[in-house]
């Protein structure tokens, strides 16, 4: 687990297979 991850509660870090890299999710009300 990523102590960075916990840091903003709204902004989440995932990895995306497509770009091969990690990138920031930030969580908002678009779904």
């Amino acid at each position: 687990k990523n102590s960075r991850t916990f840091t903003d509660k709204m902004t989440k870090t995932k990895y995306d297979p497509v770009v091969r890299k990690h990138v920031e999710f930030k969580e908002t009300k678009i779904k």
